[in-house]
């Protein structure tokens, strides 16, 4: 069975963003295991709640067929931290699927894996795409190669599709 990583915030992650991609990735027969900075109890933007079950780490990227880094302001966390930095960049020297939806793609960008590459990210990452080499579309969801960047929460389906094509 394929199996993926969920990088979310332990709190005011974008629910919809991590819920709706999350269920037709596993309706597609695929494993997807959370992971944040912390284990335990995580409450997104509206109140909704998952488990982490990893610490970010902890992950070892030879265990995990794909990345997805979850929007929503609580994403914050991960813009400059080292783990979440090195595991984009084990994936993609990996050639795996990296995915990150609304202000996630600023960890893309920040790892340096967007350089040359199409991308897109909720309107405020923008600068920080650009400034990490990305080639900024404005596309609600946009895929270069193995890298899946959405806007935001209006496009989580396309977006949860858009990974499990990238998968199978």
């Amino acid at each position: 069975m394929k199996k993926l990583v969920f990088i979310t915030a332990p709190k005011l992650f974008r629910d919809e963003e991590y819920f709706t991609p999350k269920k037709i990735i596993e309706k597609a027969g695929i494993e997807v295991i959370t992971a944040s900075i912390k284990i335990g109890k995580l409450i997104g933007r509206f109140g909704y709640k998952t488990v982490s079950t990893i610490l970010i780490s902890d992950i070892k990227s030879s265990d995990f067929d794909a990345i997805v880094y979850i929007g929503g302001n609580g994403s914050s966390v991960f813009f400059e931290n080292k783990y979440t930095l090195q595991l984009a960049n084990e994936f993609f020297k990996q050639n795996k699927p990296l995915a990150a939806i609304c202000i996630a793609g600023v960890i893309l960008a920040n790892s340096g894996v967007l350089k040359g590459r199409k991308a897109t990210v909720y309107i405020d990452g923008k600068e920080a795409l650009v400034r990490g080499g990305a080639d900024y579309t404005g596309n609600s969801l946009e895929v270069d190669g193995n890298i899946i960047t959405a806007n935001g929460p209006n496009v989580v389906e396309e977006f949860g599709k858009a990974i499990v094509k990238a998968i199978i």
